[in-house]
């Protein structure tokens, strides 16, 4: 869909089926379509490191009524959600809503999620202090539940803006129906896809995969971290996609309520280099980004690209 973006890390789809897109480097957000990307504009106070930067973004489900986009960007002291106004092909008027959320040069989470029930949802990651994830009063390890004005969802545990905890770098949301899943990054032998549920502890950083630990919930599924190193998902047609940085692959995992209901599948292995963001498509199909320009990856002709992927049953 489209080539040479800079660390391209999150995607969002507008009403006309054209999609932003965040770089994580620059701080600038495109708008793709037509096969080009164009610059829209870019967000204030973004410190780029080995892995925080602009990372994801969201458009307001009542958009163009409410014509708001969401971002998460690491600033030099902290990890920050800000709105801003999206309107005439330019992004303007940048307020921050929820700020303090730990920062370092890795575990920075950063996606962003819109559910069905109407509230933003972000993956943080514990800021490299594993203590934060058992903390309920600290923003890290966690996923967030929170209002368009950054305040607590109603229904978090404790009155919290986060919906659960336990984690150690979440950096894949996606809803099938009401059921959220998320991918988490692992230590060194297992990362993670979970389903989510209100108030519950996915144990980081006692447990890495699964550990059957009292009061702690294990994955649906986990692999070692050569084999996945997970960002974003994607569910679409009863399979969650994941999108591996260094195992450079899409998985596709069979899914239903809340529980893997088969073997995972691997695709594209090593075609494309590291797949960072997988989203689903107005059209159904779904869009997935590269990030081999991340510092991490070797660089092909056209990096960084978005791939437009179909799926066939």
């Amino acid at each position: 869909m489209a080539t040479g973006i800079e660390v391209p890390w999150g995607l969002a789809f507008l009403p006309d089926r054209s999609a932003l897109v965040t770089e994580r480097d620059s701080g600038k957000v495109k708008r793709v379509a037509g096969g080009r990307a164009t610059e829209v504009g870019s967000v204030d106070g973004v410190d780029a490191s080995s892995e925080g930067g602009l990372l994801g973004i969201a458009v307001d489900p009542q958009y163009p009524t409410r014509p708001y986009v969401y971002v998460y960007y690491s600033t030099g002291d902290d990890n920050r959600i800000a709105r801003m106004t999206y309107q005439g092909g330019r992004l303007s008027g940048q307020q921050t809503i929820l700020d303090g959320i730990p920062m370092a040069a890795v575990h920075n989470g950063g996606r962003l999620e819109f559910g069905p029930d109407g509230f933003l949802y972000a993956g943080t990651g514990d800021g490299g202090d594993r203590p934060n994830s058992q903390d309920d009063n600290s923003l890290g390890g966690k996923i967030l539940r929170i209002t368009t004005d950054g305040k607590a969802a109603p229904g978090n545990p404790g009155g919290k803006p986060w919906f659960s905890k336990g984690h150690r770098n979440v950096q894949g949301l996606a809803f099938d129906g009401s059921q959220l899943y998320a991918a988490e990054f692992g230590q060194d032998t297992w990362d993670e896809l979970n389903a989510i549920d209100n108030g519950a502890n996915y144990g980081w950083p006692a447990a890495e995969g699964v550990s059957r630990l009292d009061g702690m919930v294990d994955p649906i599924a986990q692999w070692n971290t050569d084999d996945a190193s997970p960002s974003g998902i994607a569910a679409a047609q009863g399979h969650v996609f994941m999108a591996g940085l260094r195992g450079a692959r899409l998985w596709a995992i069979p899914v239903a309520d809340g529980k893997r209901v088969g073997e995972p599948v691997a695709f594209f292995t090593n075609e494309y280099g590291r797949l960072r963001t997988v989203e689903a498509a107005p059209d159904g199909s779904l869009w997935v980004t590269t990030s081999n320009t991340d510092g991490r990856g070797d660089v092909r002709d056209g990096d960084d690209r978005i791939l437009r992927v179909t799926i066939t049953r």
